[in-house]
């Protein structure tokens, strides 16, 4: 068992408001891209006898390139050159300007000069090793007028939308997780728990709730009114996703012809609704297809938030609908209370093992959603610490060794239906825990550790390649 350093964790950074299929194929290249802009706005030291600015180009490696084409990562790094964000992305504006850029071979990001740049040739699929610090790799570069390298930066990214750079990764490793910008240095806040047992430790001292401990984190350094605002605003994205996935119909892109199925399926539930032909499991039908319907606006590069992951965004919100629409006495405080929890086991998880499909499996993806999810049913359910941290280890036991095969890497299959039973076991996780009083056999650390060596263990065609599972078993028809 590997001790952990204190360490605090942003609900903000777990909850992130962007654009699909992928946070870590799509988030993480356009996030690495605009801040390549920066380094370059700011005046980092220019590579010597280097002359002016004058090109960009990149290259994927790893995953990346594997499942890049399937999970947009060629669009993701295309349009953060160009000097988007994806929390603040206008998908309309997006894809005139993408279109734009492939004609004119330029990009023109704020305050910089305008750079060459081809898609077709400056952006190269690398399908040889990965790079040493992750399976997620690319290579940024600028060159000057002759073609001479002016900057270059490795950047890995990490899963969830997060992303280092190379010396970044590297002193993470040496110096734990203080080293990477999102996890934050633990001093200045109350409750930088780095385990489940650290966590429990500082309630039973305290006397607080998961969830109040991680709200005196937030408003350690931010006004409660902004967390709550902030908060809010992460529920209103999810809420507003899945409407918009139960409203749209039609193919989704990618060339594998899947239909989208969330509305047709919502419309059967609704004209059930009252009459003698919904059997008792139909609450599963409802959890999955909101589920469902956040999972097909990621495929087809719709706002989501990140939860943890984009290919696991629906499981977290899909119990969130359920707890406000289902369950009885749901409040808007309950609500706080399930996104507080849920972020304190997704950060958990991210700073012991990982939430990224490519390094683990989909057991970090829709696994750590679903123990996320559960967590969060059974705080705003009024579960106790221990309660709410046995819903999390239910959850997370029951995905280990999951792999991640996307066929044809696309955020569709089995993603989709994926997403569905994963909200479906984060209730039964949540109520299993709250049937009895905490104690357990096996410990959420431990969990979290058996599913870091489990991920370490599996083959990588595996792990968000495309060359395994059901992503090379397809119907000959």
């Amino acid at each position: 068992m590997r001790y952990p350093v204190p360490m605090f964790l942003s609900v903000f950074d777990i909850f992130k408001i962007g654009v699909g299929p992928s946070s870590s194929h799509t988030m993480g290249p356009m996030s690495a891209a605009a801040r390549f802009l920066q380094d370059l706005r700011s005046g980092r030291e220019k590579e010597p006898g280097a002359g002016e600015l004058a090109a960009l180009s990149a290259s994927l490696h790893g995953s990346l390139a594997f499942t890049g084409k399937g999970h947009a990562t060629d669009r993701a790094v295309i349009l953060g050159f160009a000097g988007f964000e994806p929390a603040t992305l206008d998908p309309d504006r997006a894809e005139a300007l993408e279109g734009e850029i492939r004609a004119t071979r330029t990009v023109t990001p704020p305050g910089l000069p305008p750079l060459r740049f081809d898609p077709e040739t400056d952006l190269v699929f690398d399908y040889g090793p990965p790079l040493p610090g992750h399976a997620n790799g690319l290579i940024l570069r600028a060159h000057d007028g002759a073609g001479n390298l002016y900057l270059e930066e490795t950047y890995y990214s990490i899963g969830g939308g997060f992303i280092a750079t190379a010396k970044e990764l590297v002193a993470q490793a040496q110096g734990g997780a203080e080293a990477l910008h999102e996890e934050k240095e633990a001093a200045g806040y109350p409750y930088p728990f780095g385990s489940a047992a650290e966590m429990l430790a500082m309630g039973r001292a305290s006397g607080k709730s998961i969830a109040e401990m991680k709200w005196a984190n937030e408003t350690a350094r931010h006004p409660a009114s902004e967390v709550r605002a902030r908060l809010d605003a992460v529920w209103q994205a999810m809420d507003d996703c899945i409407d918009r996935g139960l409203r749209m119909e039609g193919e989704l892109p990618g060339g594998l012809r899947v239909k989208r199925r969330a509305k047709a399926i919502h419309e059967q539930l609704l004209a059930e609704r009252g009459s003698n032909l919904a059997q008792p499991h139909t609450v599963n039908d409802w959890l999955s297809v909101y589920a469902m319907a956040v999972n097909e606006e990621n495929a087809a590069g719709g706002r989501v938030v990140t939860s943890p992951t984009n290919g696991a965004a629906g499981v977290v919100p899909a119990v969130l609908r359920y707890y406000r629409d289902h369950c009885i006495g749901a409040t808007e405080d309950g609500r706080r209370r399930f996104l507080m929890a849920a972020s304190a086991i997704g950060g958990l998880i991210k700073h012991n093992a990982s939430i990224s499909g490519a390094e683990v499996g989909c057991q970090g993806e829709v696994g750590s959603a679903s123990a996320m999810a559960a967590a969060g049913l059974c705080a705003a359910l009024g579960g106790t610490n221990e309660q709410v941290e046995n819903a999390a280890e239910i959850a997370l036991e029951h995905h280990l060794g999951m792999t991640c095969d996307p066929v044809g890497g696309l955020v569709q299959v089995p993603c989709i239906e994926r997403n569905g039973l994963g909200a479906i076991k984060a209730v039964s996780a949540a109520s299993l825990a709250l049937r009895g009083d905490g104690t357990h056999f096996m410990p959420l650390d431990n969990c979290i550790e058996a599913m870091r060596q489990t991920g370490i263990d599996m083959s990588t065609k595996y792990k968000e390649t495309s060359l395994g599972g059901l992503a090379v078993n397809l119907p000959e028809c």
